[in-house]
């Protein structure tokens, strides 16, 4: 079983490779997800890891909500948004990433699991990471200590509950961060 790495163009994909020159990418070619991309990864998924690895950005989001939904096991690999900035600033992508960055990533892969959820909506409003005007800001600094990407609310649940995170995990988060 190998590794197949899901990225959204093909400047990612040369990065990747000048860091892991035998790694097996998949260009989804944008936010668009193509029926055919699709089909492809699902056959793939059948002997081998499935890696969605876009770019900390809203069409990077989309891409990972659409592999992820076609693909339920599919692993994470995250960038922070700072890592992997243009020279210029005004572009984010894994295509401008340096080295150690996407080495990070690739080190710290999350793994999907069958385990119950750890915490609900519910504790994320008691906790003030949903329905309050700070509750994105709160969430941005739990998710850049976690290295989870910069999510919505239903996704942040998502991945805390893919971290196995309790209420109490993200309490004494957020007193650490404040």
């Amino acid at each position: 079983m190998g590794s197949i790495i899901v990225v959204e163009g093909l400047h990612d994909e040369i990065n990747i490779k000048s860091v892991y020159p035998s790694a097996v990418c998949v260009i989804t070619n944008g936010s668009a997800v193509s029926e055919d991309t699709i089909k492809l990864l699902k056959e793939l998924a059948k002997t081998n890891e499935i890696i969605i690895f876009t770019d900390p950005d809203s069409p990077g989001e989309r891409i990972r909500n659409i592999v992820s939904e076609a693909i339920p096991n599919s692993c994470h690999a995250f960038l922070k948004n700072y890592e992997c900035r243009s020279k210029n600033g005004k572009k984010v992508g894994i295509e401008h990433a340096p080295k150690e960055a996407i080495i990070e990533a690739l080190g710290n892969i999350y793994k999907p699991t069958n385990l119950p959820d750890t915490i609900s909506n519910n504790e994320l409003f008691e906790l003030g990471l949903n329905g309050s005007n700070e509750s994105k800001i709160l969430r941005d600094k739990i998710s850049d200590h976690l290295n989870i990407g910069k999510p919505n609310a239903k996704t942040f649940l998502k991945r805390v509950n893919l971290l196995q995170l309790t209420k109490k995990d993200l309490e004494e988060l957020l007193c650490k961060l404040k």
